[in-house]
């Protein structure tokens, strides 16, 4: 499985963008899609996660709110709304899947997924 992530570039404080991903060599139907990110000096963190096992979503405390995780037309892409970013919302960010269920409690675990994209990078100017 080889992920693509795309949309990433520069948008102003409380501007929107839209983040792809797209997934080729997938053959699940039950897999777990995640987003991460990881600003400048600091540790990847995690930001939403889709479960297409039971169509269940989560989200950081940080972005819950602002971000949503949509579905496209195909199962292999997945999408992340950004709304009403803020300075602190800079960082590259990453796809993730899981050909498979993760439980709820490990979905914002990085280890938990099994194939990364390269990462998109997001600035938000002030």
């Amino acid at each position: 499985v080889q992920l693509q992530a795309s949309g990433g570039g520069l948008v102003q404080a409380g501007g929107s963008l839209r983040l792809s991903c797209t997934a080729s060599g997938l053959t699940s139907n039950v897999h777990t899609v995640g987003w991460f990110r990881q600003a400048p000096g600091k540790e990847r963190e995690f930001v939403a996660a889709f479960r297409w096992s039971d169509l269940s979503y989560k989200y950081s405390d940080s972005v819950k709110g602002r971000f949503t995780i949509a579905r496209g037309n195909a199962k292999n892409t997945m999408y992340l709304q950004m709304n009403s970013l803020k300075d602190e919302d800079t960082a590259v960010y990453y796809c993730a899947l899981r050909p498979g269920r993760i439980i709820s409690s490990q979905l914002g675990t990085i280890s938990s997924y099994d194939y990364w994209g390269q990462g998109t990078l997001v600035t938000v100017s002030s």
